[in-house]
C-alpha cells in the first residue's frame, strides 16, 4: 500500500508546488481547471487555479490542488516527513522551505537522528526533516 499527501491550496498552489520542485526536484505536472473537460463548470475566478498537480521525487509524490478558500490551508495536525539520504542535503533543502516560514525546531542532532528538524513553510505546510 501507498500513502500520498494531498495538500490544499488558496489559490498559491502553482506556486508552492513550483517551489517545492526547486527544493526537492523531480518531475511536476500541474493542470489548470480551463484545461479540463469540466472547466464550464468552474467559477471563473478559479479557471486559472491548479485542479491537480503532481510531484514526483524518487519514490516520493506529493499531490496538491486549490480548494476553495474555506476548505484550503488549514495543515495544523499533520507533518510531512522528509528523509534526506545526506545531513547537507537536509540542511539545503530546510533552509529553502523555511525561507518565509517559522522554524519550530532548528535541524540538528538528535539522539536518533544525524539531524532532526520541524518547520512551518510560507504557506503553512508542516515539515520534519529526519537524516538517520
Amino acid at each position: 500500500m501507498k500513502i500520498t499527501p494531498y495538500l490544499n491550496f488558496a489559490g498559491d498552489c502553482r506556486a508552492a508546488m513550483t517551489f517545492y520542485q526547486s527544493v526537492f526536484g523531480g518531475e511536476l505536472e500541474m493542470t489548470a481547471h480551463k484545461d479540463t473537460p469540466m472547466a464550464e463548470h468552474v467559477p471563473p475566478e478559479m479557471q486559472d487555479q491548479i485542479m491537480h498537480a503532481v510531484l514526483t521525487t524518487g519514490d516520493g509524490v506529493l499531490f496538491a490542488s486549490d480548494a476553495p478558500m474555506a476548505q484550503a490551508n488549514s495543515f495544523s495536525g499533520v507533518y510531512i516527513t522528509v528523509h534526506p539520504q545526506t545531513v547537507e542535503e537536509a540542511e539545503r533543502m530546510f533552509d529553502r522551505l523555511s525561507e518565509g516560514g517559522t522554524v519550530e525546531m532548528a535541524l540538528e542532532e538528535t539522539f536518533w537522528a544525524k539531524r532532526f528538524g520541524m518547520l512551518h513553510d510560507r504557506w503553512g505546510v508542516k515539515w520534519m526533516f529526519n537524516v538517520t
